[in-house]
């Protein structure tokens, strides 16, 4: 088992979102740098916040590397999946309205949670993360990591919206590609403004599913639009926790 933090909107409840952190960080960190559920909130998501044990790992990162925890029976996909299917019930929230979403290593975990549980995760948001399967254990990670050719990475297969700053040095923007993979039906805009340029790809996957990527110039391993204060947040912008609230949004059935 693990520790999460639980935010329940006040009004009428849409769906869930599952948020998983990066390494190094705690639930109540990810939780207060990210404002997801200032954005969760008025869109009437409940959010979960897991919080990885030191025990199960040092530094505090979902396992997405090893292959124990790749696959839908057992490892934390099975024990993060359990969590929300017993969160769905006690608030009646249907079949078809759970997300996964989350940074570094928590992005890497919820693209995974998208491949082993597709019937349960309607969408997936990944910031900073990687594919499924980029890797199979910590060498194989950390060469992913750094853009070295990961063979066997599959790309997501259920809608997913993905954030990737250009300028990171802990995950290489190749593995943002990886994520969504090839793309048909493309709309590509270039937005300017007061905060970072940044691009966004919107198209479908090859197996007819939407897709967002968004590209940040400038921006290094930081959650987008997070908050000052809390790691590994990027207060420049754009808005993850916006955008994603308004992609999952629009994937509620």
């Amino acid at each position: 088992m693990r520790d999460y933090l639980l935010f329940v909107p006040s009004g009428d409840i849409t769906g869930i979102i599952v948020m998983l952190h990066g390494c190094t960080q705690t639930a109540e960190d990810f939780s207060r740098g990210t404002g997801m559920n200032e954005a969760a909130g008025p869109a009437g998501f409940i959010v979960i916040w897991p919080e990885q044990g030191r025990a199960y790992n040092g530094s505090l990162c979902w396992n997405w590397f090893r292959g124990s925890d790749q696959a839908a029976s057992g490892g934390e996909p099975a024990l993060l999946a359990d969590l929300v299917r017993t969160i769905a019930r006690e608030h009646g929230v249907a079949e078809g309205r759970s997300f996964a979403a989350g940074l570094s290593a928590g992005g890497a975990m919820a693209a995974i949670l998208g491949q082993t549980h597709p019937e349960l995760f309607a969408a997936i948001g990944v910031h900073s993360g990687l594919a499924p399967c980029s890797a199979h254990d910590a060498v194989s990670a950390f060469g992913a990591m750094r853009g070295d050719p990961a063979p066997s990475a599959r790309p997501l297969g259920r809608p997913c919206i993905v954030f990737q700053g250009l300028a990171d040095h802990t995950v290489a923007p190749v593995n943002a590609h990886r994520l969504t993979g090839p793309l048909i039906e493309v709309e590509t805009r270039d937005h300017t403004g007061p905060g970072r340029t940044y691009r966004t790809t919107r198209g479908q996957s090859g197996v007819g599913q939407a897709v967002e990527l968004w590209e940040i110039e400038g921006a290094g391993h930081a959650w987008a639009g997070g908050k000052a204060g809390s790691s590994y947040t990027d207060p420049s912008g754009p808005n993850a926790s916006i955008e994603m609230v308004r992609f999952f949004s629009t994937q509620v059935t």
